[in-house]
């Protein structure tokens, strides 16, 4: 999904909605629809008006779509997460999942002999989860390292 509708979708899925949201973030909901309407072209979002709807909402799908859009993989850092070897396996068995659902999508995209371009849009966004699965697999070993 692009950065625009990944926006919208985060504001008016937030719970509430955009009235709601608008509220918490002291602007009018007419002005915060207009923020995130991806179909207008003035009084568009800032970034600093995603930073506070990503605060807001928890909602951090915008990062990710900025970051696949780009070729990198957005992953929390977590510091408080309790390093042990049975959280690396739970996220050996999200990477083996995650890779499954590739895999999946593969397999999709091959079945009618034609490769279109939505299809490979679902392959991308499974292998950005294998990756982002990968990379939190890799913080949490380095949380295990031994100082």
């Amino acid at each position: 999904m692009n950065i625009l509708d990944t926006l919208y979708k985060t504001a008016h899925d937030s719970p509430g909605g955009c009235e709601a949201l608008a509220r918490r973030l002291g602007m009018s909901a007419q002005v915060l629809r207009n923020k995130v309407n991806p179909n207008t072209s003035s009084n568009r979002a800032t970034l600093e008006d995603v930073d506070r709807i990503l605060g807001v909402t928890g909602d951090h799908a915008v990062l990710h779509s900025l970051a696949r859009n780009h070729g990198y993989v957005c992953v929390r850092v977590d510091d408080t997460a309790i390093a042990s070897d049975t959280a690396v396996l739970e996220l050996v068995m999200k990477v083996w999942a995650a890779s499954g659902d590739v895999g999946a999508e593969v397999h999709a995209t091959l079945a009618d002999g034609i490769v279109e371009q939505h299809e490979i849009e679902r392959v991308k966004a499974a292998v950005y989860r294998v990756n982002r699965s990968l990379n939190e697999m890799v913080n949490r070993l380095e949380g295990m390292v031994q100082k």
